[in-house]
């Protein structure tokens, strides 16, 4: 098996890591504009089937050449570009993974893309990574154990803490300030609402060592995916840890515009505010071993068993320094590049056999789990009767 690993990032570089080392891969190619830490990545790996190509990712002549002779292709720029990229595997015939959908919704868009990869004849597996992805797969296996699934609410927190930052972000900063910029999607009484961004705080308790952290609903593609996987919920939400000064920062930049996609003028150059707010953080492969603290997501399924209302929560907690032991990286990067990776495996493995779109409600839960688990990911889970 080929396989392209398109942008380098702190969660891709971790997909790649675990990609290198399986033996059904042939050839792995890092590629990104910036080849810095796919350059590291391969000194420190030393393997030959490992390259490293500079590639610009919005020129889609580069990316036909790219992809043409490749298996497979991983997706991990900024989640709006992927959608280019898909295009791409379509005409070239390679099956497609991503770490995010690359559209607002599971709407028309999402339809007619599906058709266009479901003719290709390829697989395009999208929302791979942590949140969504092993989150999603968490709600699918937590469902199955009650008769019936009412609500599915997933909460992510971190106790990140990084000496002389105070402002930073452990994953794409785009992708971040972009989150925190548009309605969050929530599923409630049976279809999908929107309410203002940040507009929903609530303070929830994780698990050990983390404990009460403040946390917002912000527009996730699990709030779209997991009513899809299961067809009984009625209610469904995705809320992250988010740092209360970053949150209300966040929702200054949005008030002024500097949150901005369109492009604006300035003194002659072209630029998207969005792009000049996220510069201003460091990228987090700067400080990937400077970082304390832990990481965890929840996953609450309600509903019954048994004629009793029942909650089964199934979590997993990983803290920064275990994953820079592990990857050189992040907790959160790795469980992203850890969940995509698992994904791959599975398709490169035969797995995988729907084409179009699939969402990883579509994936063998206890397969996808007991992978995980052989990459370190710790998975607990409690049911309780309310």
């Amino acid at each position: 098996m080929d396989v392209i690993q398109l942008g380098c990032g702190v969660c891709g570089l971790v997909c790649a890591e675990h990609i290198a080392q399986n033996a059904k891969v042939d050839r792995l190619v890092l590629a990104d504009s910036r080849t810095d830490g796919a350059l590291a990545l391969k000194a420190r790996l030393g393997m030959d089937k490992v390259s490293v190509v500079e590639v610009d990712g919005r020129d889609r002549k580069a990316l036909v050449g790219l992809l043409r002779d490749a298996d497979v292709v991983v997706a991990t720029m900024p989640w709006r570009m992927n959608r280019a990229v898909m295009e791409v595997a379509s005409e070239t015939g390679t099956d497609y993974v991503d770490f995010g959908m690359p559209f607002d919704s599971t709407g028309p868009d999402f339809d007619r893309y599906s058709e266009m990869c479901r003719r290709a004849g390829i697989s395009a597996l999208v929302g791979m990574g942590e949140e969504p992805g092993m989150s999603d797969v968490f709600a699918m296996h937590a469902a199955a154990k009650l008769d019936r699934a009412d609500e599915a609410h997933i909460f992510d927190g971190d106790t990140a803490t990084v000496e002389g930052m105070d402002m930073f972000s452990l994953w794409s900063p785009v992708d971040l300030l972009d989150e925190t910029s548009v309605p969050a999607a929530v599923f409630r009484n049976g279809r999908t609402e929107f309410i203002p961004p940040l507009s929903a705080r609530r303070v929830y308790d994780f698990p050990s060592p983390l404990g009460p952290l403040p946390v917002y609903s912000t527009n996730h593609d699990e709030t779209y995916f997991m009513p899809l996987g299961i067809p009984t919920l009625k209610e469904a939400s995705f809320n992250i840890g988010i740092d209360d000064r970053f949150a209300h920062a966040a929702e200054i930049f949005r008030k002024w515009g500097l949150l901005g996609k369109d492009l604006v003028d300035v003194k002659g150059v072209k630029v998207r505010p969005l792009d000049v707010v996220a510069a201003m953080l460091p990228p987090p492969s700067e400080f990937a071993d400077k970082v304390k603290g832990d990481t965890c997501f929840v996953v609450n399924v309600l509903g019954v068993k048994d004629g009793r209302k029942a909650l089964v929560k199934v979590w997993t907690v990983l803290s920064h320094e275990r994953a820079y032991e592990l990857f050189h990286t992040n907790a959160g990067a790795y469980l992203v590049g850890t969940g995509g990776a698992v994904a791959t495996e599975m398709l490169i493995d035969g797995l995988v056999k729907d084409k179009g779109i699939v969402i990883p409600e579509q994936l063998p839960p206890d397969e996808f789990m007991r992978r995980l688990r052989e990459k370190h990911v710790d998975i607990k889970e409690e049911m309780t009767t309310i």
